[in-house]
């Protein structure tokens, strides 16, 4: 079975193994089962990136050489393009980034 420690700060692959990116968040229903995974697009450590959330159903996870390996049937390209997402601290919860 998978964990939060599977996905969380993991890096997620297109189905060419070209990396999009990170994992910067896991969320979870109040059941406590994931529903979306936050994956930080583009940027150079951590200076221009973008958070986009992405239905947990669609990040596939296999293992590859004793690893979590993360596949997403995406590219870069139309993850920068998708509707970006910002923490909120005081709440603690992820928004629509109205940028």
């Amino acid at each position: 079975t998978a964990t939060v420690t599977n996905y969380y700060k993991q890096a997620v692959y297109d189905p060419k193994e070209n990396k999009i990116g990170e994992i910067d968040d896991v969320l979870i229903d109040k059941d406590g089962r994931i529903t979306a995974l936050v994956i930080g697009v583009g940027g150079f450590l951590g200076v221009g990136e973008k958070d986009v959330a992405v239905p947990f159903s669609a990040v596939k996870g296999t293992k590859k050489d004793n690893k979590w390996w993360l596949t997403l049937n995406e590219s870069k390209d139309s993850l920068k393009k998708a509707t970006g997402f910002r923490y909120n601290k005081e709440t603690t919860s992820w928004s629509v980034d109205k940028k």
